[in-house]
């Protein structure tokens, strides 16, 4: 396996996943916001840029010059994305992966399915920036919250944080799911689709974060004493289904952080 590849942010996803594509012989471009980071981003045998979509220059230009884009930044500019569309469009670039968020559905005490009717909102309009384009083929990601490494669930209601809608069920993904995702969209060529990547199970925030503070020997969470309010439980069986795909982590109260 081997071609050109550009990462577009370079933080706690991003840079493993360069480092994944770097090991599997890729020319790799990553980006960052900071020319502090630069040094670290070749050190790992990538070519870094500055990259800022919100004041695009000639450095986005030499970035872009890949055959797969991997778009991965939490910005929610959408003149941003429309402006990074323009310049994909006058490079080389026929192929995205644009990392998006399971937070698009609405908590309505439903199974959220990627053929739902969605509200408009500011992730979906980025989406549509992309997706709306025929002149590349663009997979969208919407990832579950993202736990592993520096991100241990188990300090997000530490210090006596209170925990509401204990009840509702959590929609998480780990780490080395999202990597493995994206290489098995590359190399099976799967595009023009939108995928829910979320681990198989869904115990309640209450089970599930009691556990994780557990594992670090903290005090669980402070539970609401509100009632339940709504939620959703996000589907992964498109991408079990078309991709293939089986987790790393299916199961989130196995998983050793």
């Amino acid at each position: 396996m081997s071609g050109s590849i550009s990462i577009l942010g370079s933080g706690w996803l991003g840079y493993p996943l360069a480092l994944r594509f770097v090991q599997k012989k890729y020319d790799v471009k990553t980006s960052c916001t900071s020319e502090a980071k630069l040094s670290q981003l070749q050190a790992i045998g990538t070519t870094p840029f500055v990259v800022n979509i919100d004041a695009l220059n000639k450095d986005a230009d030499a970035f872009l010059q890949s055959e797969l884009l991997v778009i991965n930044i939490p910005a929610d500019s959408i003149k941003g994305h429309r402006a990074l569309l323009q310049k994909i469009l006058g490079s080389p670039v026929k192929n995205v992966i644009l990392v998006s968020t399971t937070s698009v559905y609405p908590n309505e005490n439903q199974i959220a399915s990627e053929d739902d009717e969605l509200p408009e909102s500011t992730r979906l309009a980025i989406e549509n920036v992309f997706t709306s384009n025929n002149r590349i083929q663009t997979t969208v990601l919407r990832f579950a919250g993202l736990i592993g490494y520096r991100r241990h669930p188990g300090l997000f209601f530490s210090g006596g944080k209170n925990l509401s809608n204990p009840d509702a069920p959590v929609n998480l993904i780990h780490r080395d799911d999202c990597i493995e995702i994206i290489g098995q969209i590359i190399k099976k060529n799967i595009w023009n689709q939108i995928f829910n990547c979320c681990a198989d199970t869904h115990p309640s925030k209450k089970e599930f974060y009691t556990h994780a503070a557990a594992m670090l020997n903290l005090p669980p969470p402070s539970i609401s004493e509100q009632p339940r309010g709504s939620s959703k439980t996000v589907s992964n069986q498109k991408l079990k289904s078309v991709l293939k795909y089986t987790f790393i982590h299916p199961d989130l109260m196995t998983i050793d952080f």
